[in-house]
């Protein structure tokens, strides 16, 4: 049994396998809904029912309260619709989201790769190509491990039967654990995708800057690459920050694309640089590297930002103060269960998604 949803104002119309939440639905047939958490803490995904009945499932009462439930509101993360329905979503689809539909698939590890100390690079062949924008992320389901982890892709899209992950080891943590010790070349896996709003809004000019902490990288890496291949004219730079030059991994690759494209820049920046005496580049936080850089002037730039939570926060805030609004900034935190990754992924500075 299946049941439609029609999507106002948009007008579009999914259909709901039973069992299945509206943003499940939604997901794999190419329709955008706004979300974050995906597992009903976050209220992102909040929408109104306008007709017919759903089950809230396992929204969260702070989430999603008592008296919005009498209203008929319900998160779409959560939500399992008991008969047609029709919704009201708060939807602002950006002219640039492609909308790939999301799909399940099977992968093998072709490579494992130590990038850094903490960081290891996980290559897998996947089952069929993918189509996704560079940006956007997978959910990686493992052996043993409840539930699925999300990591972003660091292949450009024309690499679409291949899928390249960049793992930071979190302490305590299973499923980086699993891959970093236990996982071998020839394991077989299956993850979903793709997901994510974070991706190179194309329509809009101005030349861009990208700004990544540690494993971080991963999304600009895509971004970039995909970029320089379809011959992109405008000007890019890649600030990549680091506490040590151990840490700072594909430092080659950046530095060779900067050699043979005119329109590439690339600066590294080491945090914790003081004891090494043969780093000649710039020695503190990635975000004061584009400070510098741009003689905190980034007016005209669209920025592109990735990493940890308190390297966003200082990002965006060096950039807002060197003159760059709000709707040029886009961001993809790296948030682990430790970090609370159930939390909205937008930094506190800014008032909408």
């Amino acid at each position: 049994m299946s049941y439609q949803v029609s999507i106002e104002p948009t007008g579009e119309q999914i259909d709901v396998e039973e069992g299945q939440t509206i943003l499940q639905a939604a997901l794999r047939q190419g329709v955008w809904l706004p979300f974050a958490c995906g597992h009903g803490t976050c209220a992102t995904c909040k929408v109104q029912v306008l007709e017919g009945e759903a089950d809230v499932g396992a929204a969260s009462p702070f989430a999603l309260m008592d008296m919005e439930r009498d209203e008929g509101k319900v998160l779409a993360c959560c939500a399992i619709p008991q008969s047609d329905l029709v919704i009201e979503a708060d939807i602002d689809v950006d002219p640039d989201f492609a909308g790939y539909p999301v799909q399940d698939y099977r992968a093998t590890v072709t490579r494992l790769v130590d990038l850094s100390p903490t960081i290891k690079g996980l290559h897998l062949k996947l089952d069929r190509p993918m189509a996704f924008q560079a940006g956007q992320y997978i959910n990686l389901q493992l052996p043993g491990i409840e539930g699925t982890r999300a990591f972003s892709l660091a292949n450009p899209p024309s690499r679409a039967d291949e899928v390249e992950l960049h793992v930071r080891r979190v302490e305590g943590g299973l499923a980086t654990g699993h891959i970093h010790d236990q996982l071998k070349v020839g394991d077989a896996l299956e993850l979903s995708g793709p997901y994510g709003q974070f991706f190179v809004r194309t329509s809009q000019p101005g030349d861009l800057v990208f700004i990544a902490g540690g494993s971080g990288l991963s999304s600009p890496q895509s971004m970039i690459l995909d970029l320089l291949e379809r011959g992109d004219t405008r000007h890019m730079t890649l600030f990549q920050g680091a506490r040590t030059r151990a840490e700072l991994y594909n430092r080659e690759l950046f530095e060779g694309l900067a050699e043979t494209h005119g329109n590439f820049t690339y600066v590294p920046s080491l945090s914790q640089a003081a004891e090494d005496s043969e780093w000649t580049g710039f020695r503190g936080y990635v975000h004061d590297a584009a400070k510098q850089h741009f003689d905190n002037r980034f007016a005209g730039h669209k920025a592109y930002l990735c990493g940890p939570p308190p390297m966003i926060d200082a990002a965006v805030t060096a950039l807002m103060q060197g003159r760059l609004f709000e709707r040029d900034i886009f961001m993809e935190r790296f948030l682990t269960a430790a970090d609370g990754a159930g939390e909205s992924t937008r930094s506190a500075l800014f008032k909408r998604i």
